[in-house]
């Protein structure tokens, strides 16, 4: 048995705990008397209406935001100068995925901020309400659903698949166990010419010492075929693009999986003479965007080769280099592009032999900031800096080509607002059919997850219950019976922004 201790920033991560087996009974019903566990000391939560069903609450406190299909009844609610997501879902469940989210935000993993957990709700009647998971939304984030709603390069689908397999790899990385992995339970967020995806649904979820490899490849397994399904349904409603091949972007993530995570994990054998390919190996992991911690070396008994395993901590190599010189916190992707372009500053100024951070410092000054301050205000909260500055830089380029010289970055920057800043809205009709589509998915909860012994079970060497379906504490609430094969589309539903530009 593999005794590796848990990450110690995870323990003890948050003081609720979610019931189990032994205490179900008496933990069934709400406490008798409204009870908030919040990450937040925000107190207008308390002056909210939670003697409502969500669905009723008043319009003059919700955002309009897209939605994605949802078991559970989800709105967007605006607190104060914040927007949360508030989820309505039993009680358990919601004590349960709040706890996981409050350890993946103590070990830096892409997903949702947890906000709290509202417990012992009851209407002005005295009738039991639902508990109610409230996370703070994704700024400038989108489901995959409004993504397609939209017309997208065909790419688009690969492009996605790419970033959900960098986000199912770190989770393995560090031990969590999705058990319900779909491209409806994550958010995209828009990473220079790619994507970088955050999970946005935790009920399933658990973190061990470190995984099996069964329950790596069920998680891959039900990935792949969760992402065809949702394909298809896309295919169905006429969202996705003709060229697309739903089984084909199925097996990507597979393959894509498969060959990240043998960059991060492999041993390599090198003969002593070769040591050089070891950088080589680390600079590939960098590039990957991954840190590499320490590495392992051993002998072999002749001494011939020389058996090398890295440790690899964390991704983020370029946004923690931007971070360093800049203090701009962003995607690993835009990093590589905003450190290119100081690079390229540099070079221009002849100042390839001054301190870095001084650059850095002129470079934002003289060239980031006047950049971003252009943003028309109205389209403040829909498109990030960092990705306006790309997309910018990816603009003045096409100009230079076509004038055949270099553009003034100002001149490039008020072309590009002109020309498609204008693209990062979604159609009202749209908007209006992706949360009808939302709502329609909702179901009872106690004919989802049943009763409460349904939320227990024995775990095989494989992670699987011995009928070939993962059993994870109580995370198996969340997963339905055995002759049952619907999906949890508890949908992408942290975005703060319906704005997308056309890709």
């Amino acid at each position: 048995m593999d005794m590796t201790p848990i990450d110690p920033r995870i323990v003890n991560a948050t003081s609720v705990k979610a019931s189990n087996s032994e205490d179900a009974e008496t933990n069934d019903s709400e406490p008798k008397s409204l009870t908030i566990t919040s990450a937040s000391s925000d107190p207008k939560m308390f002056t909210l209406p939670w003697d409502l069903p969500l669905a009723e609450w008043p319009d003059d406190l919700l955002v309009n935001l897209p939605r994605g299909i949802s078991r559970h009844v989800v709105r967007f609610v605006r607190v104060g100068s914040h927007i949360y997501a508030m989820k309505e879902i039993t009680r358990p469940i919601a004590e349960r995925e709040y706890e996981t989210l409050r350890q993946l935000e103590k070990i830096d993993v892409p997903a949702v901020k947890p906000i709290a957990v509202v417990t012992g709700r009851h209407s002005k009647n005295g009738e039991e309400l639902e508990a109610m998971l409230v996370t703070e939304h994704l700024k400038f984030s989108l489901p995959y659903r409004a993504l397609f709603a939209r017309n997208l390069r065909d790419d688009t689908a690969q492009r996605l698949i790419d970033a959900l397999a960098v986000l199912l790899v770190r989770l393995h990385l560090i031990g969590f166990y999705w058990g319900d992995v779909s491209l409806s339970n994550v958010l995209f967020l828009r990473d220079a010419d790619e994507f970088a995806a955050f999970l946005v649904d935790a009920e399933t979820g658990e973190l061990y010492p470190k995984l099996t490899d069964g329950q790596r490849e069920y998680d891959i397994d039900l990935a792949r075929t969760n992402i065809i399904g949702e394909l298809m349904d896309l295919n169905s409603g006429n969202l996705l693009p003709s060229g697309v091949d739903e089984v084909e972007v199925g097996n990507r993530l597979v393959n894509r999986y498969h060959s990240l995570w043998s960059a991060l994990t492999d041993v390599e054998t090198f003969k002593p003479d070769e040591m050089w390919k070891i950088e080589k190996r680390v600079n590939k992991l960098n590039e990957l965007g991954f840190d590499v911690d320490e590495l392992e070396m051993t002998t072999t008994e002749d001494g011939s080769r020389v058996n090398v395993h890295p440790r690899v901590v964390d991704a983020g190599y370029a946004s923690r280099k931007l971070l360093r010189l800049t203090g701009l916190d962003v995607q690993e992707n835009q990093a590589r592009r905003l450190l290119n372009d100081i690079e390229a500053y540099r070079m221009s100024t002849w100042r390839q032999n001054e301190d870095p951070e001084i650059v850095a410092t002129d470079w934002m000054r003289e060239v980031f900031e006047p950049t971003v301050r252009m943003i028309p205000p109205e389209y403040r909260s829909q498109i990030e800096p960092a990705q306006f500055f790309h997309e910018v830089l990816t603009h003045r380029w096409y100009l230079g080509e076509k004038m055949g010289h270099d553009v003034p970055m100002a001149t490039a920057t008020q072309s590009y607002i002109d020309q498609y800043l204008k693209d990062y809205r979604i159609d009202t009709q749209v908007m209006r059919a992706i949360n009808m589509d939302a709502d329609a998915g909702v179901v009872d909860d106690t004919a989802t997850y049943g009763d409460n012994s349904s939320i227990t079970g024995g775990v095989d060497g494989d992670g699987t219950n011995g009928k070939g379906r993962v059993v994870v504490g109580v995370a198996n609430a969340a997963q339905p019976d055995d002759d049952s094969d619907e999906d949890d589309q508890d949908a992408s539903v942290w975005a703060q922004d319906v704005s997308g530009k056309q890709d």
